[in-house]
């Protein structure tokens, strides 16, 4: 194989409902920092119908080519259209390097597109950066998040990742920067069309989702029960605060697993995040240790959360949420 043949760094723009998702915005600001390391461009695959109006916004967040596909076939995700449209591009411009957000839409298309166009796809990446060789490198949690492994696709292109939201920084929006749309017209085999989106039902919520939040406080075991809770609940509305867990308190059914922190759930880069009764297993931890401060709260002095609290307090993690919501009351 000659890898010389391709080129460029390029992000699948996932939308919802004419939205771009925060995760794609967060992996063209990686892409950029890769293309720059190779020399290369960045190329945003967008996708979707009536979504022209917003390739500008690609473009200003780090995209050098938006490659816009806008057909009726798009509006809303379904598995086979979109990995037809995401198939065409790469076989048409032979990329070097394809990253997906790690979300349930990412999930689905990732696993398909990589099995079509057989090359490897590594999954739930963490760091991302260009080898001497100028190969990909490619960590992820490994083991149950016991170590973490470097992945290297070198024989096969492109080389694919999914990344979870939350992981990469998104670039500040820059309105100067200048870029080329270039319109995507996809050949869609639509005899393979095998399933109809029939309806959309929504669930309300009037949370916040944990990965935008600015303050979070954090349950854990120490605190997994519905009292403990309570006391973390009334300490989040003191100050306007999202409430999130680690696993063991979505275990015990205390909270939703869409509020969970960690391997296994959402990765979250808070201005405050308040860990409480949380021990630090290194799960949670990969989820959380990017957030701007760090306080943990746990009668285990030796708790691995300390490691990487910016304040730490041992003691009792109830007595210790109610004196300080009694404080910031006042």
């Amino acid at each position: 194989m000659d890898k010389t043949a391709y080129k460029g760094v390029y992000v699948f723009v996932e939308q919802r409902e004419n939205t771009i998702q925060s995760v794609s915005l967060e992996l063209l600001g990686k892409a950029r920092d890769l293309a720059d390391a190779l020399g290369e461009k960045v190329y945003a695959m967008f996708l979707g119908h009536n979504i022209a109006n917003q390739t500008g916004k690609l473009i200003a967040h780090g995209a050098d080519v938006v490659l816009c596909a806008d057909a009726p076939e798009l509006a809303d995700y379904t598995t086979e259209p979109y990995t037809q449209a995401i198939c065409q591009i790469i076989k048409e411009h032979q990329p070097s390097i394809v990253m997906i957000g790690a979300t349930t839409i990412g999930r689905d298309l990732g696993p398909r597109v990589s099995a079509r166009i057989e090359t490897g796809l590594t999954a739930d990446c963490t760091k991302l950066e260009i080898s001497e060789e100028r190969e990909l490198l490619m960590t992820r949690p490994a083991f149950g998040g016991n170590l973490m492994a470097t992945i290297v696709c070198k024989e096969h292109r492109p080389q694919m990742s999914t990344v979870r939201s939350g992981v990469m920084r998104t670039l500040p929006e820059d309105g100067s920067r200048k870029g080329e749309v270039v319109k995507v017209t996809v050949a869609f085999n639509s005899s393979k069309f095998r399933v109809k989106l029939l309806k959309t039902v929504k669930e309300k919520k009037n949370l916040i989702d944990i990965s935008e939040a600015k303050i979070l406080i954090s349950g854990g075991r120490g605190m997994a029960n519905a009292e403990g809770f309570s006391k973390l609940t009334d300490l989040a509305k003191t100050m306007g605060a999202e409430i999130s867990a680690s696993r063991a308190a979505v275990d015990a059914g205390l909270i939703a697993h869409d509020r969970q922190v960690g391997q296994t759930g959402k990765t979250v880069r808070p201005d405050l995040y308040l860990a409480v009764g949380i021990s630090g297993a290194i799960q949670h931890l990969a989820g959380m240790e990017e957030s701007g401060y760090i306080v943990a709260i746990n009668k285990d002095k030796n708790a691995p959360i300390f490691q990487v609290a910016d304040l730490g307090i041992v003691g009792d993690a109830k007595q210790i949420i109610q004196l300080l919501n009694d404080r910031l009351k006042k």
